[in-house]
Order: structure tokens, then C-alpha cells, then sequence
């Protein structure tokens, strides 16, 4: 299993005002009768959904996009049905494809994965270049190459003890899964009804999110 840190970026709107984003206003797409004096930039227009515009947005549309925009985890179908106002799970489900289309065919940098049972909001890997510029040093999460077979040890046999670790990999490793533990791809799942009861340690949500899996059935396709 290797580390995939730099699949992709998440949005970068971490501080700052990340609600506002600045766009030119054009009225030379307009019909003729919104041409008006006085008009405010960056108003909605009711008819705005049947421009032929390749970027034009309804409303609801609008709402899920900027919930995905100031996420800085994924969200479930539920949670965004719920934040956005759609009607159902499949509505959502809908509007989540339209913005994929609407992505794809604005030749836009962002796209949306299901990642770690949810969706989130992405950079394209193209943009890496530019973007790893503006990433802080201790930003990204660095494993060593010990850290990283212990951790795919436990996610492919989990749950599982430490002393089952220790010996599919024939060394200690306690040190290792502390600092597993510390980082937040692995916590403790309870105790193994045996002899002294042992710990058993299964990973969690933020490795499924780091490694860019949806669920942990994903670790089999890519075995």
C-alpha cells in the first residue's frame, strides 16, 4: 500500500473570508432586458438556469457547491440533503452529478470524489505545481517507510493486536503504532477476548480520506 498524499488538494479556502469568492460580472451574456442601470453585480436572476451558459447554475445547485467549498472533510448524502435542503438522498445525488458535468465541461480545476463515505471537493492533480506553494511545511502528513507497512498490516488484517503485528512483520512494534495513534490513522476497537485481553487497533476515518479509499472493501480492488 503506498502513501498517497498528493493525489489531490481539497479546496483551498482555510482562513480568510471562504464564503466570498470573487467573480467578474459580464453583461454582455445577458438577454437584452437585464441590461438595465442599476442592475447589482453578482445578483440572481430568476431565468439564470435557462441561459445557455455552460457554467450556469439553479439554485439548490449553487447551495451544494458552496457547501462542498467550505468542507474541509467529506460529507455524507444525508448531512448535505440535510445543510442544502434537498428533498431526498437521490435529489442530492442528482445535483452532485450536475456539478461533475458542469466541472468537466467548464474545463474547471476542481471535481468531487466520494471519498471515506462522503463527498468532497478537490483540486485536479494538474494543479499540484501551483498549488503546493501555497500548502504550509507541516501541512502534509509524512510516514516513514516502517510507519507505512505497519499501518497497512493493521488495515488489511484489522482488527488486530499489536503482538499479531509485531509478528507478521518480525519486529516491535509498539513505537509505530503509538505514533499511528498520535497521527490519527489508527485507534483502539477494544479488546480481544483472550488470554490478558489485548488491544485491537483498526483504522480510522482520516486514513480512508488520506489514501483516497471510499471503504475499506477498496483495500481488496487495489490488492
Amino acid at each position: 500500500m503506498k502513501q498517497q498524499p498528493n493525489r489531490y488538494f481539497p479546496t483551498p479556502h482555510r482562513g480568510g473570508n471562504p464564503g466570498v469568492l470573487p467573480v467578474p460580472f459580464r453583461t454582455d451574456r445577458l438577454p437584452q432586458d437585464h441590461r438595465q442601470v442599476g442592475h447589482i453585480p453578482g445578483q440572481r436572476l430568476e431565468q439564470a438556469e435557462h441561459f445557455d451558459e455552460p457554467l450556469a447554475r439553479d439554485e439548490m445547485t449553487a447551495r451544494l457547491e458552496a457547501a462542498l467549498m467550505m468542507s474541509d472533510e467529506p460529507q455524507t448524502i444525508r448531512k448535505l440533503t440535510s445543510i442544502v435542503g434537498f428533498t431526498d438522498a437521490q435529489e442530492t445525488k442528482q445535483a452532485i452529478q450536475k456539478l461533475r458535468q458542469l466541472y468537466e465541461r467548464g474545463n474547471s480545476a476542481f471535481q468531487i470524489e466520494e471519498i471515506a463515505g462522503g463527498y468532497q471537493l478537490f483540486t485536479l492533480p494538474t494543479y499540484r505545481a501551483w498549488l503546493v506553494r501555497l500548502q504550509r511545511a507541516d501541512d502534509g502528513v509524512r510516514l516513514t517507510n516502517a510507519a507505512l507497512e505497519t499501518l497497512a498490516t493493521i488495515a488489511y488484517r484489522q482488527p488486530i493486536t499489536r503482538a499479531e503485528v509485531d509478528s507478521i512483520r518480525g519486529v516491535s512494534c509498539g513505537e509505530l503504532i503509538n505514533q499511528l495513534l498520535e497521527k490519527g490513522f489508527v485507534k483502539i476497537s477494544g479488546r480481544q477476548e483472550t488470554l490478558g485481553r489485548p488491544v485491537l487497533y483498526v483504522t480510522t476515518k482520516k486514513f480512508l480520506i488520506q489514501f483516497g479509499l471510499n471503504h475499506l472493501d477498496d483495500l481488496k480492488k487495489s490488492s
